[in-house]
């Protein structure tokens, strides 16, 4: 029984929190990686791209709630999901004209594109402040949880109870969905392989006749689709701060670089990987331990690596293992 509990703590902490937030980073650094092999840049205005389309849906969720208009048990905000990418991809197009597009005519060099990007990173984030405030943002509504831990515990008997949100599980099922279609598209449309051939060699692709800055649009609206659902998703599992998106910048890029910058399914594992290292690393393990050790007795410690004020950290080190040892990511993408 003992073991039971300890088992069920596992999945109540570590196992259910780090699948929602695995899936939630894993939808941020495709887009952070097809930036990268499509249009050869890292785009540090990534995170806050997310907060952007996430604040959109917010105030649109703001709206039909004022209307009388919910979802039932499901959270409005995926009624307003569709206004948020809607927003996002008119700012990042818009972005690719006014800034970006004069640099890539001119054949600028990568580190031009960064430093654009800062800037652009930094107007974002004060259109964001400025529009919704800097403080904490819930919008999430419906039902709570899947299953709480009151009725867990009267269902198995067990003193441990696992509590499953509705918007983990949600974050799950939309990251999934949103995966498939997107390995679709890639795989199975003829505008998917046209950007395939882009990456793979942007002087064959050309001579093949595709059309550069129609790549260019599509990999925009990709990005900004994949942006605001993982932005939307991460604000309904937690709540919305726009220095929380400034933040989720680095566990974001270290995901795309350790699983492989330019490869989407490096990025998904990638994704996973540094989202169970944040949270088994600062966790503490001691109920857990409590449980499966001997009768009576109890760690003295809390049995935890490092404080949740530094899971970032966790992030840094792997980044940096990976930069030294295997620059190519684990799935072999494009060098850093």
């Amino acid at each position: 029984m003992d073991f039971l509990n300890a088992i069920v703590a596992l999945l109540n902490f570590v196992i259910v929190p780090a699948t929602a937030y695995g899936a939630q980073l894993a939808l941020g650094a495709l887009g952070v990686t097809l930036i990268y092999g499509i249009l050869r840049f890292s785009n540090f205005a990534h995170g806050d791209t997310m907060a952007f389309g996430t604040m959109i849906t917010i105030l649109a969720t703001w709206g039909l709630q004022s209307l009388g208009v919910t979802a039932g048990p499901l959270p409005t905000a995926l009624i307003a999901l569709p206004l948020g990418i809607a927003a996002t991809a008119a700012l990042v197009v818009g972005t690719d004209k006014m800034v970006y597009r004069f640099y890539r005519q001119t054949k600028a060099k990568p580190v031009i594109f960064v430093i654009a990007s800062i800037g652009v990173m930094f107007v974002m984030n004060g259109i964001v402040r400025f529009i919704i405030g800097v403080d904490d943002q819930n919008f999430a509504d419906g039902a709570r949880f899947l299953i709480s831990a009151r009725d867990f515990k009267d269902m198995t008997g067990l003193d441990e109870g696992l509590a499953i949100r509705s918007t983990q599980a949600i974050t799950v099922i939309v990251a999934i969905l949103a995966v498939v279609a997107l390995f679709w598209f890639l795989n199975k449309t003829r505008t998917g392989k046209s950007m395939r051939a882009f990456s793979d060699n942007e002087d064959l692709a050309l001579l093949s006749g595709i059309n550069p800055e129609r790549v260019v649009m599509i990999t925009w609206l990709i990005v900004a689709a994949l942006a605001t659902t993982a932005g939307v998703l991460y604000g309904l599992d937690k709540s919305f701060k726009p220095f929380t998106y400034f933040q989720l910048l680095l566990p974001i890029f270290a995901a795309a670089i350790v699983g492989g910058l330019g490869n989407p399914l490096g990025a998904i594992l990638g994704g996973f990987l540094i989202a169970y290292s944040e949270i088994a690393v600062t966790y503490a393990f001691r109920k857990v331990v409590g449980y499966i050790g001997p009768e009576g007795w109890s760690p003295e410690g809390m049995l935890q690596l490092l404080s949740t004020d530094y899971k970032f950290a966790v992030s840094f080190t792997i980044l940096l293992i990976v930069l030294l040892f295997k620059p190519t990511g684990i799935m072999k993408g494009k060098s850093v």
